[in-house]
């Protein structure tokens, strides 16, 4: 990129049109933000098409010295690199989304989804760690004021729920980076990565960031805050909640609490596994006898990521890069059936699953794209669902066959609740005159969805376009955890006592690389 900040371009582009979307009027403030969001997507596509997949781990670094202990310090590794694309290819249709449903303080809305941007991208770019904490509890603010102003008749309630839950996790999430800055003497994220933390320190550390990761993806059972959200929130806070803020939690435990306390997270893996396990298999049953639309997505989510949360803790390549391509993977599909859910609530106004049926007749294009996604949910093959989940629990199997077992209860319980929703929404009698009435997709619509599913459809048959950027680094993390992996855990060298996987892991990124792949 011959030296340009294009990290830097992309906190200012959005920043630089929420202000101005906040001095015009309604529709050139659609406009604003549609053009801005665009123009971050072209940035995205420019930064994914200069990552130099064989070059360093960290890349368009850039670093200020705010004061002594704070720096403006950005840069990206293949992991941030394809949360961040997920993140720009969202907003520009979650702009879409909106046109026609917020008629009301249109330049506030679309300035607070701009800001929301700018976090987004901020977290997955900050290499300074109470920077990264301000992006992170800042992204709280945004999606606050969209549920609790623009959202629907319960939005009140809805907001401080999901405001109150985030915020008092991170709480001890700081307290514990006080203490890490104290001990290790910087706020370097890179350096301390491959800090080692005294093993008794980490079990607290590793709890306290627990607290704030748990709530974020969100873990059975403090995910009582999800569903209340999501079913409040517009479609296009669903999109952005469940596309991409959902992913800060898993981000943060590949980002802080496996590479900075290996010992601890192999220590307290059962803790994941047991919440894991539970979340999957009660989620699901959840889901099953759901009536409004919205809420069995919602409760969807909650069982996708405890798929994601397993497979991180399995301590082995598949299981990462598994979980990686979930998250990837759940960000598309889970907002496409969003905007599903909202393309015919801006028709009807009904979120009640049986206030539909036999939508196939008179909206045949709508119920192509929502079998696509449908089936990309429950896992079909050809889709992003199937890649992520067979990675996934093929690491999980290295380390637990039960514990692959019941995840696998939760995937066949998952197109029990997905194809019970769809037959009833797309097939059987119409019953309803005003549902049998509506039209089918149009122009913008169309524009919403079309590119989510050319983009699951092409993870599903090229799954390397994604895993390719993403492989060091992931190898880089495997080789970190690989002293303190359980006993009998498949990617040790055979034979290779655990204590001298520990002394021959190298201190250099670049040597741990050559060691995963030594070891692979």
């Amino acid at each position: 990129m011959g030296g340009f900040p294009i990290l830097s371009a992309m906190l200012l582009v959005p920043l630089v049109a929420a202000m101005a979307c906040l001095l015009v009027r309604a529709g050139t403030a659609r406009s604003i933000a549609l053009v801005a969001t665009l123009l971050n997507l072209a940035l995205g596509i420019a930064l994914w098409a200069n990552y130099d997949i064989g070059g360093a781990q960290w890349q368009f670094t850039e670093r200020h010295e705010i004061f002594q202990g704070f720096s403006y310090a950005l840069g990206i590794d293949g992991i941030a690199l394809l949360l961040i694309v997920l993140s720009v290819f969202l907003m520009p249709i979650c702009i879409l989304a909106s046109w026609e449903s917020i008629q009301k303080r249109v330049g506030e809305y679309m300035a607070a989804f701009l800001i929301m941007e700018l976090l987004m991208i901020g977290v997955f770019a900050a290499q300074d760690m109470f920077l990264f904490y301000i992006f992170f509890e800042a992204g709280l603010i945004p999606m606050y004021l969209i549920i609790g102003i623009w959202g629907g008749a319960n939005r009140i309630y809805a907001s401080y729920k999901f405001f109150l839950y985030t915020l008092l996790g991170s709480v001890l999430m700081l307290i514990a980076m006080l203490w890490m800055v104290n001990a290790s003497g910087t706020t370097d994220i890179p350096t301390l990565m491959n800090y080692d933390f005294p093993v008794k320190a980490q079990t607290w550390l590793w709890l306290a960031f627990f607290a704030s990761f748990a709530v974020k993806m969100p873990m059975w059972p403090v995910h009582t805050w999800l569903p209340d959200a999501h079913v409040q929130a517009p479609t296009a806070g669903s999109v952005i909640l469940a596309g991409v803020l959902l992913k800060m939690g898993g981000y943060g435990f590949i980002r802080f609490s496996l590479p900075m306390f290996p010992e601890a997270s192999a220590q307290l893996m059962w803790v994941i596994f047991v919440l894991s396990m539970a979340a999957v298999v009660i989620t699901s049953l959840i889901a099953l006898v759901q009536h409004d639309m919205k809420k069995l997505i919602a409760y969807s989510s909650v069982a996708h990521m405890a798929i994601v949360t397993v497979g991180l803790f399995s301590f082995n390549v598949q299981g990462l890069e598994g979980s990686m391509i979930v998250m990837l993977s759940h960000g598309l599909v889970s907002g496409a059936l969003f905007l599903c859910v909202g393309v015919i609530y801006d028709r009807l106004h009904t979120r009640e699953i049986d206030r539909y049926g036999g939508l196939s007749i008179n909206m045949p294009h709508y119920a192509l794209l929502f079998m696509l996604f449908t089936m990309a949910s429950v896992g079909l093959p050809g889709t992003s669902g199937f890649v992520g989940e067979f990675l996934s629990l093929a690491g999980i199997y290295k380390v637990s066959t039960t514990v692959t077992l019941v995840c696998t209860t939760g995937i066949i319980l998952g197109a029990a609740y997905m194809l019970y929703l769809y037959r009833r929404v797309a097939f059987g009698e119409q019953k309803n005159a005003d549902a049998a009435a509506m039209s089918d997709l149009n122009l913008r619509e169309w524009l919403m969805l079309g590119p989510i599913a050319a983009a699951v459809l092409w993870m599903g048959v090229y799954p390397e376009s994604f895993l390719a950027p993403m492989r060091k680094d992931i190898a880089a993390l495997d080789a970190r955890l690989s002293r303190a992996a359980p006993s009998g855990d498949a990617h040790l060298v055979a034979g290779e006592p655990k204590a001298e996987a520990a002394n021959a892991m190298p201190e250099g990124v670049g040597e741990h690389e050559a060691t995963a792949e030594g070891a692979h």
